[in-house]
């Protein structure tokens, strides 16, 4: 028997810290482009600071200490038990029992993704009365759509099963889902409601295949697949990763379908919050309160005016605010009455508010929403990863098997925990409004006008502090200078933002377009070029794409090298993203870029060799992880939201259909050269 040997105290320290700065540069380093990219393309390009500098950087590191211990918790715990699973459960049950056990997984396995935050939090700048079903799928119905998702992966992880244990081909189950799924899109289309909702479903099926189930659901399928006796070809595990993505599509838009029988219609913001409308409104938030908070966080006064039904009823309800500080917490959604006054109301609405004095009114301190934060994130955290791991350990435990190393198990899943909990508060707190700050940003490029960007209310303004200032063409304006970190900066005076019962000053910030306005087109490239960096960018930095290239290159036996699948799947990334922004910058229906693509891969699919197909298909899946998820889907709702675009969804579909288009186009171009090389070969052989 071998004797444990102790290490000392100091010595085992400095071994776990070497491991662990190893470990956290990784991260880093998967993280470091994308956000310098990022960072440096909002200050230097846009010429605009972050908002929450501070903020921002705090949630990234959030992002790269989460990212490190949730992998290596996966490592140290989930996976081994996964694949312990996946061998041992084939030998011992039937292939009911194991479809069975793989629809529990997917489920939850998705329950646990990092990624399904960002769906959670997506609906946030979705306006009720232009996209009724959308807004409930995303608020009051937000459990239903995370749950619906959840169903699509574990029917589909248990339809893996049944491929991996039969050996059936990948190309039966493409030809058969795909169609599916677009034909609904093609209906879903035709109506004003569902037509909404097409971009979200499709994104669903990106958001799905991230850190948790890919590594779980390949390592059960591969034991499964080598434990079968028909289990035969070095891709008995690939497959499954398409299948994950393609059921959640299917599920978010039967739900959709479903959800739309009771839904109202798209209407105007007036006859929505409109008393004669009040009890279909009620039926897209469940009660008359949320309506309210929602007609003063993102409809305008005439929203609040069709509220309340009367101008004197609207009119006190307003003047109220200043008098109730307790209620206005929920009537203005978190917000505070002075960030309300400056950001949300209308100038009638800060007349009838003009008595009040906005330095009383403080906004809410961060640190009580980074605490609130992590208590939310810890108590998902729990709930999503510690059912999963007991339902592994007690899948062992029925199945008779010892567990191994229990010690670093048990480590794996606290660290899984977490990592979790750090990751999800990271991507709240830091890449959502990395993403959100600059997609806001990015219309700019290709402005015509000024953009609003802010209020300030200068109280006690005295006049005679306003100067003349003459151009050289003799034309005069009025000036006056404003303090900034204790230097003055020259602003315009303007006659109509004075006000001179209250002695009070309106300045308003406004940036100028990036470019002037003969120059839109340009602006419009420099945006999609940035959109291909991005996606490019982020994608070279997936781990899950790094391993996905090594399979392929022992597949092909070194004829694909590992460096080359990772630029082509890359470069798909990069043309979805574009096409993407594009839809949203332009408006274009989702459906006429989506169809055109999946029809496009029919034909590749049916050129292409089985092996070679199931890998491309799960290339689309294995692209959008923790980091590129809630950074696109941020910045697509931002850019919607600017443009007034309802719909910001889409681009993370794009995202996943391209890289499947890129590598099946390669291995055709690959094998095709492989062919004529043989062929040149054997001719030379001949003439010898």
């Amino acid at each position: 028997m071998i004797k444990r040997k102790s290490v000392p105290f100091l010595d085992a320290i400095n071994m776990l810290l070497a491991y662990a700065r190893v470990r956290i540069l990784e991260q880093i380093k998967s993280v470091a482009f994308i956000i310098i990219y990022l960072v440096v393309f909002q200050t230097l390009i846009l010429g605009v600071p972050l908002a929450n500098a501070l903020g921002t950087a705090g949630g990234i590191a959030l992002v790269v200490f989460g990212l490190a211990f949730f992998l290596e918790g996966l490592i140290l715990g989930l996976m081994p038990l996964g694949e312990r699973v996946g061998v041992k459960l084939p030998t011992k049950v039937g292939i009911s029992i194991i479809a069975g056990f793989g629809l529990i997984l997917g489920f939850g396995a998705t329950l646990a993704e990092p990624a399904i935050s960002a769906l959670k939090t997506a609906g946030a700048t979705v306006t009720a009365w232009d996209s009724p079903l959308l807004f409930m799928l995303l608020n009051r119905y937000a459990e239903w759509l995370v749950l619906s998702v959840g169903i699509g992966v574990g029917v589909a992880v248990a339809l893996g099963m049944f491929k991996f244990y039969y050996n059936f081909s990948i190309k039966i189950l493409i030809f058969t889902i795909i169609p599916l799924i677009l034909i609904l899109s093609i209906i879903a289309s035709l109506n004003d409601n569902l037509t909404k909702i097409i971009g979200l479903a499709w994104d669903c099926g990106a958001v799905t295949t991230g850190a948790v189930t890919v590594p779980l659901v390949l390592a059960l399928g591969i034991g499964v697949s080598r434990a079968s006796s028909q289990g035969k070809g070095s891709s008995g595990g690939f497959g499954i990763i398409l299948l994950a993505s393609a059921f959640p599509v299917l599920a978010v838009l039967i739900l959709g379908f479903t959800l739309n029988i009771k839904a109202p219609n798209p209407t105007s913001e007036t006859e929505f919050f409109s008393t004669a409308n009040r009890e279909q409104a009620k039926h897209v938030f469940g009660d008359v309160e949320k309506l309210q908070t929602h007609a003063y966080t993102l409809g305008s006064e005439n929203a609040r005016k069709a509220f309340y039904g009367s101008i004197e009823e609207y009119e006190s309800a307003i003047k109220s605010l200043a008098n109730n500080p307790e209620n206005n917490k929920s009537i203005l959604g978190g917000l505070s009455l002075s960030t309300w006054l400056v950001q949300k109301a209308s100038d009638n609405e800060r007349n009838l508010l003009s008595d009040v004095n906005l330095s009383d009114t403080p906004a809410p301190i961060a640190a009580s929403s980074f605490k609130e934060t992590l208590k939310v994130e810890t108590i998902s955290g729990i709930r999503a990863v510690i059912p999963l791991s007991i339902l592994l350990v007690l899948v062992l435990i029925l199945l008779r098997e010892k567990l191994k190393y229990k010690d670093e198990i048990v480590l794996g899943i606290v660290f899984t925990l977490i990592g979790m909990t750090l990751l999800t508060s990271g991507i709240k707190l830091g890449l959502a409004s990395l993403g959100g700050e600059v997609g806001a940003q990015l219309p700019r490029a290709f402005a015509k006008e000024e953009k609003f960007v802010d209020r300030v209310v200068i109280n006690n303004f005295d006049t005679s502090l306003v100067y003349k200032g003459i151009a050289t063409d003799g034309t005069q304006k009025s000036f006056f200078n404003i303090l900034e970190e204790g230097k003055p900066k020259p602003i315009e005076f303007k006659a109509d933002r004075l006000d001179k019962a209250n002695n009070r000053y309106e300045h308003i910030i406004t940036q100028p377009p990036l470019f002037k306005s003969k120059l839109t087109v340009l602006g419009l490239i420099l945006v999609l070029v940035f959109a291909f960096g991005m996606g490019y960018g982020a994608t070279m930095a997936e781990p899950a794409l790094n391993a996905l290239g090594i399979t392929v290159e022992g597949l092909t036996v070194g004829a694909i090298k590992r460096a080359q699948i990772v630029q082509v799947v890359s470069i798909g990334v990069g043309i979805g993203i574009v096409l993407g922004f594009s839809r949203i910058l332009f408006d274009l229906p989702l459906i006429w870029l989506i169809v055109p693509s999946y029809i496009l891969l029919i034909p590749l699919t049916i050129l292409s060799e089985e092996e070679f197909t199931a890998i491309a298909w799960d290339s689309g899946g294995v692209t959008t992880g923790p980091v590129t998820v809630p950074l696109v889907l941020a910045m697509g709702l931002s850019i919607g939201g600017v443009l007034s675009i309802s719909d910001g969804f889409g681009v993370l579909a794009l995202a996943s259909a391209f890289p499947i288009i890129t590598v099946l186009l390669f291995g055709l171009i690959a094998r095709a050269k492989q062919r004529k090389s043989i062929s040149n070969n054997l001719k030379d052989d001949a003439n010898e």
